[in-house]
């Protein structure tokens, strides 16, 4: 483990918090990591909150030598860090979802079961008197019981037992039934802790709505994934070609898209417009970035540090997105840089989405391809979308907005209306 107690903003008068995270947000490259690395930074202004969370599975370098990612959380607040321990053990990964078939309880609770993390928690429990805690996902759940004394509030980027379920439909054989399987034990887990917690969070109203038919009794808010309106601006003036999208292959919603879109919106639209230049931007192996480029002649980026320039020069935001829950960050990026975006209805669910006015909404591949077609042909309707999508966000959508509502509802929990 790795530990630093520096930084941090002064203010003891501010209630103290326990942020409990299960991967490390920074740099905040990622749907989950721009979420939880926001929602931290917007609670540090009232709230003293200290960290624990375990590293980013995949991380570039031990945490010791990424200080420039340590040094930027350590402003909103101390930090602790717990290497993933599938991370550490070879078979480990193997041995927890053997530990899941036997025990009947979902995978990433043995996926999580830290001593040193426990410990940690244990520590810091016993040197503050903490006012509240944010678990930020139910993936802690194992450590919920030595923080039931306290205010708790969970985050549900997604709600997973759904995303599970969805995933089944894709899969076959012994890995369907064992997704199946997972799916039924992520809902014990959401039956048996949302009505325990003091508030769960959810990114959307579909998936609040989703939570309360699995667990009637929770109270459940919404509080939606943002966007730097700061950082993200539209550049009007720019020549703009192509189509694009972003989302890294390690998650199966974007695995599943990116086949969806080669294998049946790709060759629609090629024989509308011909071979359109197509980026897909976002992690990936090199296999696959090959294999994919030689077999459908796009252009898999792998990760890149900032998307911006990518999204700058795309004419047209593509996604075609069939599973996945929450709020689509992919859609706030690109509404904020004033991009024309064609989605599927699942792809744009969670936000103030209106076909026609600031996106177009295709479900099957030959609307999807009108839509593309469209947009890359009339500059017109390119900007009006873009101009409209960028408005949507500025209201709605900005991290500062969202951090305001944020406050209210956790200061709630204390008795304190002050925001």
């Amino acid at each position: 483990m790795w530990t630093e107690r520096a930084g941090g903003s002064s203010g003891s008068d501010r209630p103290r918090l326990l942020f409990l995270g299960h991967s490390f947000p920074y740099p905040p490259d990622g749907g989950v990591f721009i979420r939880t690395y926001n929602v931290r930074r917007l609670l540090s202004r009232s709230f003293q909150v200290t960290t624990l969370c375990f590293d980013r599975k995949g991380a570039s370098a031990p945490l010791a030598e990424r200080r420039a990612d340590m040094q930027a959380m350590e402003r909103f607040g101390p930090v602790e860090v717990v290497e993933l321990p599938e991370t550490v053990t070879s078979h480990r990964k193997v041995t927890d979802h053997f530990r899941s078939l036997v025990g009947r309880r979902v995978f990433t609770y043995y996926k999580h079961d830290s001593r040193e993390f426990e410990s940690a928690l244990h520590r810091l429990l016993r040197e503050s008197a903490f006012d509240i805690v944010h678990v930020d996902s139910l993936d802690l759940s194992r450590f919920l019981p030595m923080v039931e004394h306290l205010p708790v509030v969970c985050t549900h980027h997604n709600v997973e037992s759904e995303l599970l379920s969805d995933r089944t439909k894709t899969e076959s054989g012994a890995r369907k039934e064992y997704v199946r399987l997972q799916a039924r034990l992520q809902r014990g887990e959401e039956e048996r802790w949302c009505p325990r917690v003091s508030l769960n969070v959810t990114v959307s109203d579909r998936d609040r709505d989703s939570l309360k038919r699995i667990a009637p009794e929770a109270r459940i808010e919404t509080i939606p994934n943002g966007v730097d309106t700061e950082l993200l601006v539209p550049d009007w003036s720019a020549e703009t070609r192509g189509i694009v999208f972003v989302g890294g292959l390690g998650w199966f919603p974007n695995r599943d898209a990116l086949h969806y879109f080669c294998d049946d919106i790709l060759p629609a639209i090629r024989t509308r417009v011909g071979d359109v230049e197509t980026t897909w931007v976002g992690r990936a192996g090199d296999d696959e970035i090959h294999r994919i480029g030689n077999s459908y002649g796009i252009r898999l980026t792998g990760y890149v540090p900032a998307i911006e320039p990518f999204l700058r020069e795309a004419a047209c935001y593509v996604i075609p997105m069939r599973v996945g829950g929450g709020t689509r960050l992919k859609l706030l990026d690109a509404w904020a840089m004033g991009k024309a975006v064609v989605s599927t209805t699942q792809g744009a669910e969670g936000t103030e989405a209106v076909h026609g006015e600031n996106i177009w909404i295709a479900d099957n591949p030959e609307s999807f391809a009108e839509g593309v077609q469209r947009i890359l042909e009339d500059a017109d309707l390119r900007e009006s979308l873009g101009r409209k999508g960028r408005e949507t966000v500025e209201r709605v959508y900005s991290w500062d907005v969202i951090g305001k509502k944020q406050s209210r509802d956790y200061l709630s929990l204390l008795g304190d209306i002050h925001a």
